[in-house]
């Protein structure tokens, strides 16, 4: 077997994106200043590295800066409007087809599963039905790195009880998901759904090891 371990992301890669988007669509047009602050927020962060302190804390600093709100404030509705907010509407979402019967399969056979987001997952996933089946689940605001930084990547191996090189990681993004995990010594596998079939592929770092559309051809990737 190729893989000890298999770790995936979660926004876009268990689940199509447009399902939530959808359902965003009146907070979007509603509170879209607060999305482009925290969206400018994240790219100063993942350009800073290292900043120590709290995540949450230097996320709403720097989104109080752009907004010209008080931290505190930002830092409420934040938590309010996104992080709380958007979690009901994954009991709604339906997950990409073979997402439980892979994850079962693996799971047969004993491989190792971790889960790192971006963004906490842990309702999303009991609204999702998939609470069961992770040995760690991580996310940025609390291993304080947000993707590609490799110390995530790092820490959901030393979570699950797995060395980097076996470990194939799972994901949509060629920027944050496949680099990160090459960074951190992973392999990695991209999948490819809707408009985004064709991804742009830049240095030998962001080329995904397995490229799929269906989790039937990972499931084999991993187990064949």
């Amino acid at each position: 077997m190729k893989f000890t371990a298999v770790g995936f992301d979660l926004d876009g890669t268990l689940y199509p994106n447009i399902g939530l988007f959808v359902r965003l669509v009146p907070f979007l047009l509603r509170e879209h200043r607060l999305l482009r602050a925290l969206d400018k927020a994240r790219r100063q962060l993942r350009n800073t590295g290292a900043y120590g302190g709290d995540f949450y804390e230097a996320q709403a600093r720097l989104m109080g800066g752009i907004l010209s709100e008080a931290p505190e404030r930002v830092r409420e509705r934040t938590e309010r409007l996104i992080y709380r907010g958007w979690e009901p509407h994954f009991k709604k979402i339906r997950l990409f087809p073979q997402v439980k019967e892979t994850l079962d399969a693996f799971r047969k056979e004993g491989i190792r599963m971790g889960l790192l987001s971006d963004f906490p997952p842990e309702t999303k996933l009991q609204n999702l039905k998939l609470a069961g089946y992770w040995d760690a689940v991580l996310c940025s605001e609390v291993t304080g790195r947000l993707k590609p930084d490799p110390a995530s990547f790092l820490e959901l191996a030393g979570s699950i009880g797995v060395s980097a090189e076996k470990i194939l990681y799972v994901g949509n993004s060629v920027s944050y998901d496949v680099e990160g995990a090459h960074r951190a010594g992973m392999k990695a596998a991209l999948i490819r759904s809707g408009w985004k079939k064709r991804p742009a592929f830049g240095g030998p770092s962001s080329l995904p090891d397995f490229v799929f559309s269906d989790y039937r051809q990972l499931r084999d990737y991993v187990l064949n």
